[in-house]
């Protein structure tokens, strides 16, 4: 009798699939973060088509070593295009049709379609040729439209969860808020510094061998600091780098001792230095500059290990101090690190003031 019962639900779900009733907005989006699911024929994916969408959605985020990139395609063809596979978060339809009105081609957006917080973009022209012409001339935007959504989403999943002590704490001593994952903890406190663990939880899981799984030995984190402001000079590159560098190593020891956590400022083999851009909060009522670049730790003449950090600077219009939402990632360089840098960025992004 259990088994007919299973047998039972499983006809049932199939049926509701071949239906497309288990698709819609309330439904959360398959996928990894980073992943954009192109759906068009062989005959378009197998040709210099993917080469021109290759270049203009796989975009670099800088200045990290190893290369962390915005996006990764993953190709289906219509055929195959059935199922959960439907719900993913972001899909980009590439259509050739001859009758197609404009001679440069279209771009349309949609939005929770199969899914809750999906976005879907369709790019349609007469031919390949104009397929390509269009890439050049108008994936930019759409790269940043999926750019913007894959933060946003990841943002919006955090705010449906709020860790009340947690925000509590963060309103009383640097008068802002943050969405962050509901398990986030306070790892340490002053007066003008929190340091604050993300969950494992919110991380996915890698599997590295039967039965068993791995957290990807990854470590990631927030800090919030504030120091007073003075003039505008402050927030230039140099001078925020070493008010970070002087917080840093009195906040940011390590466990071995007389170590810290530094920023890295590296010439040869290979350029790294820290990269700053004015940016806004998620709904541009925040002015400031953000900041991305990697960390080591300092202090010790022996190797240690670092990671990437993602910043953004802005001064409290009521306490007249400089705020800097910090994250960090220390991953090996094996794994992919997009997925915890959009978390990064997510959390920054949704900053408001109290």
């Amino acid at each position: 009798m259990k088994s007919f019962k299973i047998f039972s639900a499983l006809v049932f779900i199939f049926h509701l699939l071949s239906c497309d009733q288990l698709f819609d907005s309330s439904v959360n989006p398959t996928g990894k973060v980073g992943e954009i699911l192109v759906v068009c024929e062989d005959d378009i994916w197998n040709s210099t088509v993917q080469k021109a969408l290759d270049s203009s959605l796989t975009k670099f985020i800088m200045p990290y070593f190893p290369d962390v990139v915005t996006f990764e395609l993953v190709h289906r063809t219509n055929e195959k295009f059935e199922g959960a596979i439907k719900r993913h978060r972001n899909i980009l339809f590439v259509k050739i049709d001859p009758s197609c009105k404009s001679p440069n081609g279209e771009v349309k957006y949609r939005r929770d379609v199969w899914s809750r917080r999906q976005l879907i973009v369709e790019i349609t022209a007469r031919n390949k040729a104009d397929i390509i012409k269009l890439c050049e001339n108008k994936l930019s935007q759409v790269h940043k439209t999926f750019d913007d959504m894959e933060w946003n989403r990841i943002r919006m999943y955090f705010a449906d969860k709020q860790n009340s002590y947690l925000n509590k704490d963060i309103a009383k001593n640097f008068g802002i808020h943050i969405d962050l994952p509901d398990a986030s903890n306070i790892v340490s406190s002053r007066t003008n510094f929190f340091r604050i663990a993300l969950p494992v939880a919110s991380r996915p899981i890698e599997f590295v061998g039967i039965g068993q799984q791995d957290m990807g030995h990854i470590h990631s984190g927030i800090m919030i600091y504030q120091y007073p402001y003075v003039d505008s000079e402050q927030m230039t590159l140099k001078n925020l780098l070493a008010a970070r560098d002087t917080m840093l190593r009195y906040n940011m020891p390590h466990e071995t001792e007389g170590l810290y956590m530094g920023t890295q400022y590296t010439e040869k083999p290979i350029n790294i230095y820290p990269e700053m851009s004015e940016s806004y909060n998620y709904n541009g009522t925040i002015k400031g500059v953000e900041m991305r670049g990697m960390f080591v730790f300092k202090g010790l003449p022996i190797h240690t290990t670092g990671g990437a950090f993602w910043a953004f600077h802005f001064v409290h219009p009521k306490t007249k101090k400089i705020v800097c939402i910090s994250g960090y990632v220390d991953a090996p360089s094996t794994t992919s690190w997009t997925h915890f840098l959009r978390e990064i960025e997510a959390i920054w992004k949704s900053v408001t003031i109290l």
